[in-house]
């Protein structure tokens, strides 16, 4: 059988199928991988990425953190790929148990999917740090500066998780119980070199686990099926 043909198969046979995906699934709806630092970049900014999104670098220049949130992070126009449309059938036809994502751009939700466990926040609930007033996307991405809220004046932060923050406890707690539980595990679109979040798939004991990516992962090695290419290419092969 060929990769997908033995996707398709345990796909069928799976009680509980995971999917852990990173952010190649949202590059097919032309979100970049904010990390890529290219030309452009080094002409507009003068930190590294995981530097200006680090909560130090927030809390001491919060102006220049959200000049580059609202340029790099900030894609409220993007509409769910091929991967995200086929992930929600799979739920909704009672051939996924849950999508756990590192992304933060609720296109798995605005695909259709239901069970999403978001380990680095959204940039869809922003909430005043001083009154706790909540703010949607497209009110953070108006005007310039800094976002403030309109009840109070304070500064309002997105629920994303920065570096130097600890993830929501309470998601990876239920990512670890999904994946302890699951028989058949497909990771897409991540490198698996982002901890706390790549450090899951140790708590995966299943004999089929399936990576799909571009490049190579430090796990390709241990898969019992690997897949290099677009996800959006290779779920748009798969039949509900």
């Amino acid at each position: 059988m060929t990769p997908i043909e033995t996707l398709q198969s345990w796909l069928g046979e799976a009680q509980c199928a995971v999917f852990f995906g990173g952010a190649g699934v949202s590059t097919e709806s032309g979100i970049p991988d904010f990390r890529s630092v290219d030309g452009l970049y080094n002409q507009q900014y003068a930190y590294p990425p995981e530097e200006i999104i680090s909560r130090s670098f927030f809390d001491a220049d919060p102006a220049e953190f959200y000049r580059f949130y609202r340029d790099k992070m900030l894609y409220l126009d993007a509409q769910p790929n091929a991967a995200h449309r086929k992930l929600a059938q799979l739920e909704q036809a009672g051939k996924l148990s849950a999508v756990i994502t590192q992304n933060i751009d609720g296109l798995h939700q605005a695909a259709g999917s239901r069970e999403v466990l978001e380990l680095h926040g959204s940039v869809h609930r922003n909430r005043c740090t001083r009154c706790g007033k909540s703010f949607d996307a497209a009110y953070m991405k108006a005007g310039e500066g800094l976002p403030l809220c309109d009840a109070c004046g304070g500064l309002i932060k997105p629920d994303v998780t920065l570096y130097e923050e600890v993830p929501d406890q309470d998601t990876m707690a239920r990512a670890v119980s999904y994946i302890r539980r699951a028989d058949l595990l497909i990771v897409g679109g991540t490198s698996l070199v982002v901890y706390p979040a790549a450090g899951l798939l140790r708590y995966y004991s299943g004999s089929r686990l399936v990576l799909i990516n571009l490049g190579e992962t430090p796990y390709d090695s241990t898969a019992d099926l690997v897949i290099h290419g677009k996800i959006g290419e290779a779920f748009s092969k798969i039949e509900v």
